[in-house]
């Protein structure tokens, strides 16, 4: 009897054993999932729902880590507290490296995100209205701001200097056409500035954010045709990596998932041309 116990009671242990490591075995299935920390500024991630779903066939998802700033997000890839950041241009980039030294590169390209001038509906309806002492409010920093003192030059309001490239700022106005009053802010804060000026102007991306439409809401556009335009180039949003994970393979993955025709079309239908496709072939595609 004692023999018979000591066996059924082996036979329990081995079965309690072997349930802890079937559960075991079920609990490292489900992690065995990569993860992949992408910080981004905003609220316009739709199309990061596709790639997850285009992903999930290679085991990999993409996290967001919401940002409230554009400071933050290369600060914190550079510091590994995220994998990779799609949030800035090109030029926003290569501005950002310049200033603090960072270790980052960009690993693929995404969209285009218009600068528009949007209007302050009780004062004005057009372009055309602005007048001397107007006040107009521009982002803050030095490559966004300076890519909105091109637009109000192609507006036709005033000329920069042509020495300053993509990049001049207010003390770079030459000449005034009509002599506005320029406001500086950061760049999530300009919608909420709109009351208070006469047009201010905004990015597709916190266009999007404060709910205004890129048609119906903005009385002047940025000129994105690569033909015309020769800054276009910079003005391309990208996914960024530290420069030594540049290579890594899981995040060539993201950006393949991110640059397909599946993509594209969630961004047409998310932002109604707020943003445009704009990695290598993405013109090509027949959208919905």
């Amino acid at each position: 009897m004692k023999i018979t116990f000591a066996k059924s009671a082996a036979a329990v242990a081995a079965g309690i054993l072997l349930s802890v490591t079937l559960a075991g075995c079920g609990g490292e299935e489900k992690s065995d999932v990569t993860v992949v920390k992408i910080g981004v500024v905003g609220e316009y991630n739709a199309q990061w729902d596709t790639v997850n779903q285009l992903l999930a066939k290679d085991k990999i998802k993409v996290e967001l880590v919401k940002y409230s700033d554009y400071a933050t997000p290369n600060r914190a890839l550079s510091d590994k507290e995220i994998d990779l950041n799609s949030f800035q241009h090109k030029a926003y980039l290569a501005n950002d490296i310049k200033r603090n030294g960072y270790k980052i590169v960009s690993i693929g390209d995404t969209l285009i995100a218009p600068l528009r001038v949007f209007n302050n509906k009780t004062k004005i309806k057009s372009i055309e209205e602005i007048k001397d002492g107007d006040k107009i409010a521009i982002p803050a920093d030095l490559t966004n701001g300076g890519r909105a003192l091109k637009l109000l030059e192609q507006a036709g309001l005033f000329t920069v200097n042509p020495d300053k490239g993509f990049v001049p700022n207010k003390t770079d106005i030459t000449h005034f056409n009509k002599k506005v009053q320029i406001v500086e802010a950061e760049s999530g804060m300009l919608a909420n500035l709109l009351p208070d000026v006469t047009v201010a102007v905004i990015n597709g991306g916190n266009a999007f954010t404060a709910k205004l439409d890129p048609y119906k809401d903005s009385i002047f556009s940025e000129n994105v045709d690569p033909k015309t335009n020769p800054y276009v180039g910079q003005l391309v949003n990208i996914i960024v990596a530290r420069e030594a994970d540049k290579d890594n393979a899981v995040y060539k993955k993201v950006v393949a998932a991110y640059q397909t025709q599946e993509t594209a079309q969630a961004i047409k239908d998310a932002y109604k041309g707020a943003f445009v496709p704009a990695w290598a072939g993405a013109q090509d595609y027949k959208l919905k």
